[in-house]
């Protein structure tokens, strides 16, 4: 098990960001599965009001997630920081600190999630034929926030070591076993929208399980009951002010896409439902992104614990250049097959299939020319967090926030309803701005930092 822990604070920089993202590439796909297995099958199966209730959950069933993976990731930065600098015992204090921290807010995000489901909803002004089935969607999804949470901290403790290959293996066992019990609960036993939520969870939890029992085997995380103790309070609080930013920025670039999602529900369920296909591709587009981007987080994290800002540098050049590789290849085969992927999603009359169609490509087609700024996005926020700063990027959220909300709220009104689109990207643009701008700043104040020490 210690071969899969890598350091990256010596080695090339480019070879360690592609090596140690690839696996999470690999596994970000097999997670993917989740989301286009979900929307193929009720899609096809169920009909396009059920694909638009889907839909219609999507950016509140974001927000949840958005949250959870703010937190665990922010916990993850503590713990490359305490690895790369060889402080093992502060590292076992920060997961255990981190593993009790997780299960109390999956606790209370489980209660607010089921309390504000059905009144959001209502607020979004969500289509009467599609409200009970998106509710009943919603409800099974934040059922599984304590199952969606351990995942994500054992998935953060394994990238944190550098190990990839762990969270792609959990990855493949849980989308293998989420595309059998869609088919089951779904096709055989009829199941509806339910059972594909039911199956998703189910999913999450045999991954959980698979990353618990390979850091049991990681001697230099054998954790005693001390470990778990938050009377240090400054250990937990540390924990908190990495974590909570990234959480708090996630749900306020949830809340836009919720705005975005209001402007949407206006145009009626053809609309909804061609917007809600491509949405289902949008974690395709971004596969590559978000792997690279935890790699940025780990090997930013890794080399400040070691004093290396050099290597930070070195490495984030790296990965603007692989990045914008990959988003122009990504693009392009989206732009070639788009619409035979989107026909896998929907179903319905041939007047509806060809209007659904048109919709999900005319916004598959946007956001693919635009695919680098995403990239770009990624990699720069990812960088700034891992050296210990999640402010920042918290401002690049708001950013995205007031760019996605006036766009989807005015830019409709100028051009129509493919004005909703460009939402998107003006937020893409907006943050990525701003952190291009923030990652010089952060690393010269630290390069200073260090110098007079």
């Amino acid at each position: 098990m210690a071969s899969r822990i890598k350091n990256m604070t010596e080695g090339s920089p480019s070879s360690l960001i592609f090596s140690f993202a690839l696996p999470l590439m690999v596994g970000n796909i097999f997670q993917q599965l989740y989301t286009v297995v979900d929307t193929m099958v009720v899609g096809k199966a169920l009909g396009v009001s059920a694909l638009a209730a889907l839909g219609a959950s999507d950016w509140l069933n974001w927000m949840m997630l958005g949250i959870i993976q703010g937190f665990t990731q922010g916990f993850g930065i503590l713990m490359a920081q305490e690895f790369g600098a060889g402080r093992h015992e502060n590292l076992r204090k920060s997961v255990g600190n981190a593993a009790v921290l997780s299960l109390l807010s999956s606790i209370v995000l489980l209660g607010i999630g089921q309390m504000l489901a059905r009144p959001v909803l209502n607020l979004l002004q969500t289509p009467p034929e599609i409200l009970r089935n998106t509710l009943l969607y919603l409800r099974i999804m934040y059922m599984g926030v304590p199952i969606v949470m351990a995942y994500n901290l054992l998935a953060s403790v394994l990238r944190a070591l550098g190990d990839g290959r762990t969270p792609l293996h959990a990855m493949i066992v849980a989308a293998l076993t989420n595309i059998v019990l869609n088919m089951l609960f779904v096709l055989v036993f009829r199941l509806g929208i339910a059972g594909a939520a039911v199956a998703t969870l189910i999913a999450q939890l045999i991954s959980s399980f698979f990353c618990l029992y390979h850091i049991r085997k990681i001697e230099l995380l054998r954790l005693t009951a001390s470990d778990f103790s938050l009377q240090e309070r400054r250990l937990p609080l540390r924990l908190l002010m990495l974590g909570f930013p990234m959480a708090f920025q996630n749900a306020v670039i949830s809340i836009g896409g919720m705005i975005v999602q209001f402007v949407v529900n206006g145009f009626g369920v053809i609309f909804i439902a061609g917007f809600t296909a491509t949405n289902k591709l949008y974690g395709v587009l971004e596969v590559a992104a978000t792997s690279y981007g935890y790699s940025m987080v780990t090997y930013a994290g890794q080399n400040l614990g070691a004093g290396r800002t050099d290597r930070i540098r070195k490495g984030v050049k790296a990965a603007i250049l692989i990045a914008l590789v990959t988003s122009v290849i990504i693009a392009l085969l989206m732009l070639s097959a788009g619409k035979i992927i989107l026909g896998w999603f929907i179903s319905g009359t041939p007047e509806e299939f060809e209007q659904t169609l048109q919709i999900a490509y005319y916004y598959l087609a946007v956001m693919s020319v635009f695919l680098p700024v995403l990239y770009i996005l990624h990699i720069t926020r990812s960088a700034i967090q891992g050296m210990g700063n999640t402010v920042l990027p918290l401002v690049s959220g708001i950013a995205e926030f007031v760019m996605r909300a006036l766009t989807a709220v005015f830019l409709p009104l100028l051009i129509g309803e493919n004005g909703i689109f460009y939402a998107e990207i003006m937020a893409w643009t907006g943050a990525t701005v701003i952190l291009v701008i923030s990652y010089f700043a952060v690393i010269g104040k630290i390069e200073r930092t260090l110098k007079n020490l």
